[in-house]
Order: structure tokens, then sequence, then C-alpha cells
């Protein structure tokens, strides 16, 4: 028998803590806990409604809809049930849910709410493999297809008596254990499997790496599709017993945060942006003597962050200022933005600027950059506990051995590499080479084990001039600017370099404010001027034949919805050169 997958971790807590808070919701203005112990009933109660509707080992099951304890009693119980769960972002399309659902050939797929359900409906002829739809609670659907939440829970009681049990006593730990679909910068999603040992064992060095308790507790509010999510919102609490709040939306995510306080919190870059440009404009306000005092506090908190990213401790008299910073300043900033007893704080899925990290650490808040992919289950490497190098993506993650090869690729090898991808044996063989994974992405050690990441093979840009430019450093360069929301530089077979920008529209209406602008996009000679000084300071960092010429300020923010950006805010590529082609050409006069 295996004791070490998820789902046996979340039955051992219901049997050793059953009192204690798995999760907590938010109900009529309040926060309602759900204890480990009636958490480790619902994903057993779960997991036998699925045996009753006759879900085989090995196959795999749907999931769409925002973060909800539903979504992770489900995944849980496929798991449990030797099935393989799969999310689907809440975004997509129904095409490209039909191509998910289509291409796992699941049988059962849970849903949110009526929205999701429409996307299902459309497509259901042509899914011959899905026989049940069951729904979140709180939306009945009248049809023959669909269960509520409750009716599909009833059919627990169906289920063959000992059949869980020997299933759970069957699961091997490099059994696949569930399907985290890609986003898709360039083409159709891919399955990537991930096996029972992927994700407990990437789970338990998170928690021992960050010294995760049940004292802790986490805000689930990212796309649960995505295997970041999934580990601080199934994975981490199953291992550590921490309590979990879900979040009612992305638009109610700051006051939850404020309610819940949690001690661990993950933000995409973007997350990070946001808050900055809140707490920004909030401290343009502060005036006089204590505009003073709040300059000095963060200048001694930046000193006491450049000693603990190097595992040291103030002492005499900055121990001293430091008090008295966090008393007069620090502690009042910090609750506004949820963060009272937050301790372990992160970022990835895509590039943060270092500006946004050194500003968060003048405010007592060191996060901590990860790098990794879904085909690692998450993290290559990552910054951590006295071990933090602003820009950097950290030492390698702890028991995972990462490589250089000769090309500059990160090459990744460790129980964390994934089995490869499902139903796809020629996209599998280019990934996995000798059982390491060959990530696509650029990087370099420095001295002090240090992984710096330097672009993406696909990316590169080969000039006109023959001249091999990674993107990458350029646009972090950029974006850094509070002008600037985004950054795509373009110049493959192109004389020079040009760079296509998107203006933060709250940065850019205070700039407009101050400078007496109507029109930030169409009376922007100001804002112009600023982005092209931006430009040029970025210039002095790169050869002449890296160097941007050019750039177009874009009439509209880059979208998922309109097909620039994946559901993770990854940028396609492709699809920006083509849906801005006439803004492109312009600046290469053709």
């Amino acid at each position: 028998m295996s004791a070490e997958t998820i789902p046996h971790k979340v039955l051992q807590h219901g049997e050793r803590t059953p009192g204690k808070p798995a999760y907590y919701v938010r109900e009529n203005d309040t926060w309602r806990a759900t204890s480990w112990g009636t958490y480790a009933e619902e994903v057993k109660t779960a997991a036998n409604a699925m045996i009753a509707l006759g879900l085989e080992v090995g196959q795999p099951v749907g999931i769409l809809g925002f973060n909800r304890p539903e979504w992770v009693i489900f995944d849980v119980a496929a798991m449990a049930a030797g099935a393989v769960p799969a999310g689907i972002y809440t975004t997509n399309s129904p095409a490209e849910c039909k191509y998910i659902l289509g291409h796992s050939e699941a049988p059962i797929v849970l849903l949110e709410n009526e929205e999701q359900w429409e996307k299902i409906a459309a497509i259901r002829s042509e899914l011959p493999a899905l026989k049940h739809v069951v729904m979140m609670k709180g939306t009945d659907i009248d049809d023959e297809m669909v269960l509520s939440w409750d009716e599909f829970m009833a059919k627990g009681a169906d289920a063959p008596d000992g059949e869980l049990a020997s299933r759970m006593d069957s699961l091997d730990m490099n059994q696949l254990a569930t399907l985290i679909y890609t986003s898709g910068t360039t083409g159709p999603p891919k399955g990537v499997m991930l096996s029972h040992d992927n994700l407990a064992w990437t789970a338990s060095q998170t928690v021992q790496m960050f010294s995760v308790t049940s004292a802790d507790s986490a805000v689930s509010y990212l796309p649960l599709s995505h295997i970041a999510e999934q580990t601080f919102s199934i994975h981490v609490p199953a291992t550590a017993g921490q309590a979990v709040y879900y979040a009612e939306s992305i638009d109610n995510l700051a006051d939850n945060m404020r309610e819940g306080q949690p001690t661990i919190f993950f933000a995409v870059p973007w997350g990070w942006e946001r808050f900055h440009a809140g707490v920004v404009a909030n401290l343009a306000e502060t005036t006089g003597a204590k505009a003073k005092i709040a300059d000095w506090a963060f200048e001694v908190v930046a000193k006491v962050s450049a000693l603990r990213t190097e595992g040291k401790e103030p002492s005499g008299l900055l121990a001293g200022q430091y008090a008295v910073a966090k008393k007069l300043v620090i502690d009042k900033i910090k609750p506004r933005l949820g963060m009272t007893n937050a301790r372990v704080l992160g970022t990835g899925a895509a590039p943060i600027s270092k500006e946004i990290l050194e500003f968060f650490a003048r405010l007592d808040m060191i996060i901590y950059e990860v790098y990794g992919q879904s085909e690692d289950t998450g993290p290559t490497s990552t910054n951590r506990p006295g071990k933090v190098r602003f820009g950097s993506v950290g030492p390698a993650y702890p028991g995972v051995d990462v490589t250089i090869a000769d090309d500059g690729e990160i090459v990744v090898a460790g129980r964390n590499v994934f089995l490869g991808y499902y139903k796809d044996e020629t996209a599998t063989a280019e990934t996995l080479i000798d059982g390491k994974l060959h990530s696509g992405d650029l990087g370099s050690f420095d001295d002090d084990g240090f992984l710096w990441i330097t672009g993406r093979k696909k990316d590169i840009i080969i000039t006109a001039g023959g001249k091999n430019v990674a993107p990458a450093p350029l646009e972090g360069g950029l974006k850094s600017h509070t002008l600037i929301s985004e950054v795509v530089v373009i110049g493959d077979r192109k004389k020079f370099l040009s760079a296509l920008v998107t203006l933060d529209e709250e940065a850019a209406a205070a700039f407009a404010s101050e400078n007496g602008i109507t029109d930030p996009l169409h009376e922007s000679d100001r804002i112009q001027q600023e982005i092209e000084a931006a430009v040029e300071d970025l210039n002095k960092d790169f050869a002449r034949a890296e160097q941007i010429k050019k750039f177009t300020v874009l009439s509209r923010q880059l979208s998922i919805e309109g097909g620039e950006l994946t559901p993770t805010l990854k940028v396609k590529r492709n699809k920006v050169s083509e849906h801005f082609a006439a803004e492109i050409d312009a600046m290469y006069g053709e």
C-alpha cells in the first residue's frame, strides 16, 4: 500500500486532525470553516460517486470553473479513485474546451455555473466520450446529462463496498495522477502527465524549504488548472495540513486578503504590479513630515531586507530603527494589503521586474521568484529564505539537478520531471531526453549558484544581419517603467529591432492628469517622450544590433479574449505579429 499520494495525505489529516480547519468559504459576510474531517469525507464520497458513475482507473475527468472547494474535492477524489483530473481554464472558448475534453476522452466533467454549461452544451454532440456533467453548488441545470452537486454526491452510496479502498491501496507512486494542459503559446495545448510521486515529492520539498505548518494559510484565486495554484491550493495544504481561503472572485481578492490575512501568498507578476500601483497611488497622497518619515522608514527596511536576503538579521542601531520603522509606517501599510501575517511570498509563471521586487523589499515583503514549468511540476529553481538575489530565479530546487547545455538551454533532472505528453510521443521525445527535461529556456548560473534566465530558444530573434537576440531582457527592462504594461520586441529577419508597447492604464491616467493630458493614447506627445527616454536609457546596456530603434504604443491592451495572451498571461508572439501587422509594417516603412 502507498500512503504518500496527495489523496492519502488528505485522508490522513481527516483522521489525525479532524477538527482543524481545512478550508474557508465566505458566506453571509463571514468566513465559514470546513474541517479536515469533513473535507476527507467529501473526498471519499465524491470518489465513490465517480466509481458509481462507471469511472475506470486511468480515465481522465474534466474540471472547468473558478476556485471553489468543489474543484479541489473533485480533483483529489478523482486521484483517489485512480482516475486523472484535467483542469480547463475558465476563459477557454467552447472550441478549446472541446479540444481538451475530446483529447482526454473524459467521461465526466465538473462545471462551475450556467456560463460554463453553455460552452459544453454547444459542443456536447462532438464529445462522444462525455457521459456526465456535474455542477458545482448553486447551479441546477435541467438536462438528462447533468447532475447537481448534491445529486452527484448522493451517488456515492451506490459504489461497491470496498472498491475505493482497493483502488487507493493499488495506487502506485509512478502512476499518472493528473494532466496539466499547457496554455499553448503556439499550437494546441499539450497534456503534461504528472505522476503521484511528482506531486507528492514536489509538495514535500516546498513544505520543508519554507517551513510550512498547519498554522499557515493561503488564499486560492489563480487558475486551478495551472500547476502553481494546484501546488498552493491542493498539494502543499494536503502535505502540511494548512488551511485555504477560497477567494470569492478576482474582483473581491483585495477584500478577501484583508479579511483572511494569509501567511502564504503567490501571485503572477501582473498581480504584484497591481499591488505596486495601488501602494504608489496611496503614497502619492502623503506629503510633508509624514512623507519624510515614510521615506526614512523605507530606507531602513530596505537595509534590513538586504540582510535577510543573505540569511542575516539586523542588530544594534539598525535593529532599533527597524522596530520604529515598522511601528510608524510598515505595520500600517501591510494590513491594507492583506499582508499582516505574510511570511512566504512568491511569484512566477512570467518574468517580474527587479524594481518591483526591490519596491516590496522596502515594505518588509521579500518576494521569492520561482522559475519552472508544468513539465517539472512547477519548480526548477527558486529564491528562498536566506538565499535571494533579485532578478535571478534562485538556486536549483532542493533535490533537482539543473544544468546548462552547450547551447545555453536549461536542462532539468529529478523526481519532479514529468512522465511525458499525453498521447504525443513525438513531443515527448523532443522534450524528455534520457529522462531529462529540456526546458526550451536559456539561462546561466552565477558563481554563487543563482540561475538567471536569458531568453527562450524559440523566441530568439534573428535579424536580417544574422544577429541572434533574446528579447526577454529588452522586454523586461522596458516593462519596469511605470507607464508600460506590456512589451513585445519585433525584429525577426528585419534590419533593426522595434517594439510594440501597451500602456498601464492606471499609471497613464495618473500621468495624464498630472500633465494636463485629456487623452493619453491620442494626445500622447509627453507619454511618447517618456517612453522614448526609457528606450534610450535601456539601449545603453545593449550592443548596437540589440538596441530598439523604433516603438509603437498600441491603441489597446493585449488580451486573452483578443487571442494575444494565454490564460496564464503569456504572450502569443505569432498572434501579436498577426493582429498588429499594420503597426509593425509602419515601423519598417513596409
